[in-house]
């Protein structure tokens, strides 16, 4: 009786084995599992999502109008500070002075450091056309403006000290997502020094 069952048992476990292995038959042995995507099914969304909820519309992306307040302008996404629109008409002298910080659509920004503009981060030439992903991966870790070691260093809000903590994956991720989107035509205008700093500087 023992030898019957331990046999049943072996003949089981066998059909079980061969099963399995028959199951993944015709599954692409390069394609990664879903889990190396965050639990997403490609690359590319599982940066969108990281996109959304880093907030990067936010400085990115140029709003509009409408009946409930301002909204991104999709058909601008992600493509930065509008090369027309003027910086924020203020006191600069007196922000500076007292440390404060003012925005106009959230794409640029005075401050005590001058006029910073949110940059084109599309595919277009005038945004990360022509970046490597080492570049991304630079600007990220470093702060450096447009990832080169030798550039300056990124300017506030840019919190690239809180995305520098992102792994590897999560910034190839969003790298890949921000290479698939439509790309917009935007030079975005260089930033300002602060009035008070000397000249040449």
């Amino acid at each position: 009786m023992k030898t019957k069952l331990s046999a049943l048992c072996f003949i089981l476990i066998s059909c079980i084995f061969l099963f399995s292995q028959c199951s993944d038959t015709g599954k692409d042995k390069n394609s990664l599992p879903k889990a190396s995507y965050g639990g997403f099914d490609s690359q590319i969304k599982w940066g969108e999502h990281l996109v959304t909820i880093g907030g990067c519309n936010d400085c990115h992306t140029p709003k509009k109008m409408t009946p409930q307040g301002p909204v991104p302008d999709e058909s601008l996404m992600l493509s930065g500070h509008p090369e027309k629109m003027p910086a924020p008409d203020v006191d600069r002298k007196e922000m500076e002075s007292k440390g404060l910080i003012v925005t106009q659509d959230l794409t640029a920004w005075v401050g005590p450091w001058g006029i910073s503009f949110a940059a084109n981060i599309t595919p277009d030439a005038t945004g990360i056309g022509s970046w490597q992903e080492s570049n991304f991966i630079t600007a990220l870790r470093e702060g450096k403006f447009k990832g080169m070691t030798s550039a300056r260093n990124l300017l506030p809000p840019m919190p690239w000290q809180l995305f520098k903590e992102m792994s590897d994956d999560e910034i190839k991720a969003i790298f890949a997502y921000l290479k698939s989107i439509k790309p917009v035509k935007n030079i975005v205008p260089q930033p300002e020094p602060p009035v008070s700093a000397p000249p040449g500087k």
